[in-house]
């Protein structure tokens, strides 16, 4: 067996200009964002992003690492619309291509099974076809002859997830209501990076459906405690909604040179000054 435990700088090291990175997480809940931290700390930028958007998308436009997003929607959940998302596509900043959530987990079930495409009915007759022209449809070859969405494969260069608990060989666990198609991100990545609040040596009588990420398909083990916030990990923690409507009404230079200008541990100890002086 491998001990696979990096470091976020050894992770992001991986990582080069241009590549296709999936961020797993949905809208403002349990995103890998100590690794995305890290990751604006690089010179690594020209990126394709693949995400259930939420702040990891907001982040990285806003410090222009971002070639073309691929998103079915960019949430910070109680707040309806990702600001800094919003600011850069405005500007034009990037190219988007904004799918239907359906269509989204088909095309990275389609890119996790090595396949081209996968026939979906999600997006017929809505005008996500008509705003995505390089989608086609394909005729089914038998007596019903339906026409379905041939939704192209979401093949990623590499996938950044953030779970609950993980071990050193790359199983990971979630603890939460929901697993967010994290698995997918990793199945459909060439190579996948898992940071955790916790690094476990097993993970004793737990429910096996809650070991959603198995260590086939990591590459490697962060341990990051605290390293979804300001998004929700439950049962972890909650949403930091103080803190997150700080960072949606800031400007971003001047969020960024506040809460960004060190490594993790600034950050995080960054966030606690700014709750002590606010209380």
């Amino acid at each position: 067996m491998t001990d696979k435990t990096m470091t976020p700088e050894d992770v992001v090291a991986r990582l080069h200009s241009g590549m296709t990175l999936g961020i797993g997480g949905w809208g403002s809940r349990r995103k890998p964002m100590a690794l995305v931290r890290a990751l604006l700390r690089s010179d690594v930028t020209d990126l394709t992003v693949v995400s259930y958007g939420g702040p990891d998308v907001g982040l990285l436009a806003a410090a222009g690492k971002i070639r073309k997003l691929v998103t079915a929607f960019a949430t910070l959940d109680s707040i309806p619309l990702e600001p800094h998302f919003r600011a850069a596509r405005q500007a034009g900043g990037f190219e988007l291509s904004e799918i239907d959530e359906a269509m989204f987990m088909w095309g990275l079930r389609a890119a996790a099974n090595r396949l081209p495409f996968l026939p979906i009915r999600a997006g017929l007759g809505s005008d996500v076809m008509r705003v995505n022209p390089d989608l086609k449809t394909v005729t089914s070859p038998y007596e019903d002859g339906e026409t379905f969405v041939a939704m192209p494969a979401l093949r990623l260069d590499a996938a950044l997830v953030h779970l609950n608990r993980a071990d050193r060989l790359g199983n990971g666990q979630y603890l939460g209501p929901d697993p967010y198609f994290d698995d997918l991100f990793c199945e459909a990545a060439e190579s996948a990076y898992v940071s955790c609040e916790e690094l476990v040596d097993d993970f004793g009588s737990t429910a096996p459906q809650t070991l959603l990420v198995k260590r086939h398909a990591v590459t490697g083990v962060v341990a990051t405690p605290h390293g979804a916030h300001f998004t929700s990990c439950v049962p972890d923690y909650d949403r930091d909604e103080a803190f997150q409507k700080l960072y949606a009404t800031t400007p971003w230079p001047e969020f960024a040179a506040r809460f960004l200008h060190g490594d993790e541990k600034d950050y995080q100890a960054a966030v606690q000054t700014w709750h002590e002086e606010t209380r």
